[in-house]
């Protein structure tokens, strides 16, 4: 008879990401600026590895025959630009920064007060908590081992693709924490309420998302892994924390043109 309770791939990939954070933080410091510095470049080229593996889910057969041959690009660009536009009017990216801010402020030791000259380290201090936190969480929540591995163990069919993902999450954390400090530590949250939520979905409906729709999900997800590639490879600032809503228009526009072909 299995042990396993549904959540317990989840518990296991919070875990991980904890201890790796940890792991990350505690030799990070030791680490020259240099050396921090390479290792962030290289975490930016392996999120753009992993955002062209989900980006490729556009030509998925499964949403090509559900949606017609032209369709999969343009929901993925619908879904770019009705979530960017709706986050951007909600301002989710300064929310982010602004509830770091007060989660960094709580956790910091040092006084209220600072003199005029820690502010420009404060605010530099902030966005890298920032950061670390939204890098991590969508490298750590976007992907098809999330939504299937957690709908999967909802179902109660196994948490073999969630320990795989916790295995690979747990070296990115080490990895982004070395670099981005706390911030990725608390990564572990979205962790935990994003495939908490997807567990409790599977559980709750009894079957998986359908096929295209976690393609045009994926995709969708990829092209915005790679704005947090750019952001790691200081090349541009994409605002991707405004682009969040897209995940969730991703499925309902699959849902629509289905509807209406």
């Amino acid at each position: 008879m299995s042990v396993d309770f549904p959540g317990l791939g989840t518990v296991i990939n919070v875990t991980t990401v904890i201890v790796g954070s940890l792991l990350g933080m505690a030799v990070g410091h030791r680490l020259p600026g240099h050396t921090r510095s390479v290792v962030t470049d290289v975490l930016g080229l392996t999120t753009l590895l992993m955002a062209g593996l989900s980006v490729v889910a556009v030509v998925d057969v499964s949403l090509r025959e559900a949606t017609g041959t032209g369709a999969p690009v343009l929901i993925v660009l619908g879904s770019l630009l009705i979530g960017g536009i709706g986050g951007s009017l909600l301002r989710i990216e300064e929310r982010l920064e602004s509830l770091a801010g007060v989660i960094q402020t709580r956790l910091s030791r040092r006084p209220a007060l600072v003199g005029a000259g820690e502010a420009g380290v404060d605010h530099a201090a902030r966005e890298r908590f920032i950061e670390g936190w939204l890098s991590a969480s969508l490298l750590f929540c976007v992907g098809p081992l999330t939504i299937l591995g957690s709908l999967s163990d909802g179902l109660g069919r196994g948490i073999e693709q969630l320990t795989l993902k916790s295995v690979l999450d747990g070296f990115a954390a080490m990895a982004f924490a070395s670099s981005f400090g706390v911030g990725v530590l608390f990564s572990a949250l979205s962790v935990a309420v994003v495939q908490g939520l997807l567990t409790l979905l599977g559980v709750l409906l009894g079957s998986v998302l359908p096929e295209a729709h976690i393609a045009a999900l994926t995709a969708t997800g990829g092209l915005m892994l790679v704005g947090i590639a750019l952001r790691l490879l200081n090349i541009k600032q994409v605002p991707v924390g405004d682009i969040l809503p897209a995940l969730i228009v991703a499925p309902v526009l699959t849902q629509l043109v289905i509807a209406f072909r």
